[in-house]
């Protein structure tokens, strides 16, 4: 192994009720290691057990996000390749999250982290980054989930563009076809974040969570219809929403407790 990349591990911040899991290996834009997956599902497993939290949030360090899953270091780190999990399983599950997730594209994503991004419920980029998947250009042939997810989020014609002609997108376009949900100057990245973290602490955790999972059901067409009634009538008979509906005739901020 010509270096011990391990010295720069993804980091977990949490700070009230919000999380933040943050890529640190920016000489290298943020690509993802073996051991990076595991640590990283280490963390993902920390917030799901933490009922107090109510957003997680996904950044990097440096100019670019993330340069995606680092194909050569299968030969580089052996060790952790043997231990770690697939690419796949690690956005697989971050999309499985309880909490609501906000992706924070500081930079230019590329490769898997497309998709990883993706997953994200929200993703706030800057004008000038861009986005390319050069799975095509590559011979790499994409794994089942991230096809699937990209045909459910984007639609089937910018799936087929994006895999299929290795297009490089800028910011404006992924801000039309849906890629970005809000697209800010860079200086007004951390505050746009954070203005949307807040948004989303603030609200009903058992409904938010609740209809998070099924929207997310719907959008890959699996909806369990019966777990999703039997959320919404937990959501009926809540504390939750006795002070959701409360706060609304006392015209102030409801404050919820999640149960």
């Amino acid at each position: 192994m010509t270096e011990d990349t391990r010295l720069d591990p993804p980091s977990l911040e949490i700070e009230g009720r919000r999380a933040t899991i943050r890529l640190h290996r920016a000489r290298h834009r943020n690509r993802v290691e073996p051991g990076d997956i595991i640590r990283i599902l280490e963390h993902f497993d920390t917030v799901q057990a933490n009922r107090d939290l109510r957003v997680l949030v996904l950044a990097a360090s440096g100019p670019a996000f993330s340069a995606g899953f680092h194909l050569g270091s299968f030969a580089e780190d052996r060790e952790a390749a043997a231990r770690a999990p697939g690419f796949d399983a690690m956005v697989d599950r971050f999309e499985t999250l309880r909490v609501p997730t906000i992706c924070r594209l500081q930079g230019g994503v590329y490769g898997g982290s497309t998709d990883l991004a993706l997953t994200a419920d929200f993703r706030i980029g800057v004008t000038g980054m861009e986005m390319f998947m050069p799975a095509g250009r590559l011979g790499v042939h994409y794994y089942p989930g991230g096809l699937r997810r990209y045909v459910s989020r984007l639609g089937l014609n910018n799936a087929k563009r994006l895999f299929l002609t290795a297009e490089k997108l800028g910011a404006e376009e992924l801000l039309r076809i849906g890629y970005l949900t809000q697209l800010v100057a860079p200086e007004a990245l951390d505050a746009a974040v954070d203005r949307l973290a807040e948004t989303l602490s603030t609200m009903a955790p058992l409904a938010v969570q609740g209809m998070k999972q099924a929207l997310n059901e719907i959008g890959h067409g699996v909806l369990d219809v019966a777990a999703c009634e039997a959320r919404a009538k937990a959501c009926k008979a809540s504390a939750d929403i006795q002070e959701g509906l409360k706060a609304f005739r006392e015209k102030r901020a409801p404050v919820f407790s999640g149960a």
